[in-house]
């Protein structure tokens, strides 16, 4: 087990350049599957999940070159179906949630997958029914093996179809689309998910020969092709690492300025920040966060405590939940958090309560955070991470404490930030990773 060791109470100043999305770079090296030609993938991060699916699907046959610090080659030649079928497969896929995207592609390239119940972040429960029921629309079989604990997938023929979505599940859709590039006819999905992630694996898709209509809306139209080709695509910034990078400037008072953040693609976030008092100022595509000594929350038009809540996009994204509601412990004011999208996501915060936030539990999806204006800096504790996005949560809480704190199971998150505490300590941070 790794851990972080945090001496709080250090400004920061200086710039950071965002990684590559997490999120985009796991269904873009999934649809590598999807052809037989060279497929170059640009600012990939090298965050754990990350790595670990390229080694997946190096496992599966890829061919994988990597050309430069965040570019690969990949070349999917032949795929080995009889490791798909392996305990080792079945193994490295249930560790890995963004395993479950390489779904879409066997279906639609192979004609059969085997769908493991995904492992990963402890954050509650998150069904398959979107994925299976919109693959076994296209034509897909699917049956359940209660001994192996995975789901078997053959594909007699795979044809267009339409289909409303119950849930605009991103991972969800992204198998669909990916099933569907080369099915036979015409697919339409109504209630996709349209985050900008799948908005850039569905350009990806296109410039590699797919025909998808409606990219950036719920609507997508498909009409399959007999192939794709190979093509060259670049990831977009992460818009979770740019939130958590503003949070650690607003916790610590410090001044950043984050590069390229890729602001079209930001959604709420700057809006919603602001609405917590931070000041964020706009130059070009970069975003600047002066030192402020306090930040005050703003209320409703008539007065009442403010809310912030996720949602599908383009509503915010429940991924930055926590370093909203972890920020929120130090400004001047009151929200309301509401963690609507999933279960257990706030469960972390009894440990910021034991450092002296003021917060109040409502239920498993609620919780009422009253700031502290700085007035009073949270006290050092021994913690460890349950997931990546809690986990980012609490190392913020530490940076800002009064004295050395610990936060455990450093791994977790390691899989969604790349290199985070050296570039942390580079700003003026005193962190630490141990490994034991």
């Amino acid at each position: 087990m790794a851990s972080y060791i945090i001496e709080g109470g250090h400004r920061l100043y200086g710039e950071v350049t965002i990684q590559g999305a997490k999120n985009e770079a796991l269904q873009v090296i999934a649809a590598t599957l999807l052809t037989s030609e060279e497929v170059i993938l640009e600012n990939v991060p090298d965050i754990l999940d990350v790595n670990n699916l390229i080694k997946l699907v190096q496992l599966l046959g890829v061919e994988v070159t990597r050309l430069n610090h965040d570019s690969y080659r990949f070349r999917a030649q032949e795929i080995d179906l009889d490791f798909v079928d392996s305990p080792q497969f079945l193994h490295e896929s249930k560790i890995l949630r963004g395993s479950v995207l390489l779904v879409g592609p066997l279906v639609g390239r192979c004609r059969h997958a085997v769908f493991p119940k995904p492992g990963g972040d402890q954050i509650g429960r998150r069904r398959l029914d979107t994925h299976l029921i919109g693959i076994a629309t296209l034509g897909a079989e699917c049956e359940y093996d209660q001994e192996r604990r995975a789901f078997r997938i053959e594909v007699p023929q795979l044809r267009g179809a339409y289909m409303h979505l119950e849930e605009a599940s991103v991972t969800g859709t992204a198998n669909v689309i990916m099933s569907a590039v080369l099915a036979e006819g015409k697919t339409t999905i109504y209630n996709a998910a349209c985050e900008p992630y799948i908005q850039q694996l569905c350009r990806m898709l296109v410039s590699m020969g797919a025909r998808i209509s409606g990219i950036g809306s719920n609507l997508l139209t498909i009409e399959g092709v007999e192939r794709l080709h190979g093509t060259t695509h670049r990831i977009l910034p992460d818009m979770i690492e740019v939130g958590s990078f503003i949070g650690i400037a607003a916790m610590t008072q410090s001044e950043l300025t984050l590069k390229d953040v890729g602001l079209p693609d930001l959604g709420l976030i700057p809006q919603m920040f602001r609405k917590l008092g931070i000041e964020i100022i706009e130059r070009g595509d970069d975003l600047i966060i002066p030192a402020r000594e306090s930040y005050e929350i703003e209320t409703f038009m008539d007065g009442s405590i403010l809310t912030i809540a996720d949602a599908p996009w383009p509503g915010l994204t429940p991924d930055l939940l926590s370093v909203f509601l972890v920020v929120a412990t130090q400004a001047k004011g009151t929200v309301l958090i509401h963690q609507k999208m999933f279960e257990s996501r706030l469960f972390f915060v009894d440990k910021l309560i034991d450092m002296g936030a003021q917060i109040i539990l409502c239920d498993p999806h609620r919780a009422v955070v009253v700031g502290k204006d700085h007035q009073t800096r949270l006290r050092p504790a021994v913690m460890a991470s349950p997931d990546i996005r809690a986990g980012i949560a609490l190392l913020i809480a530490a940076m800002s404490a009064d004295g050395t704190s610990v936060v455990n199971n450093a791994e977790q998150i390691d899989r969604g930030y790349q290199h985070l505490h050296e570039r942390l300590n580079a700003l003026g941070a005193h962190i630490e990773r141990r490994d034991e």
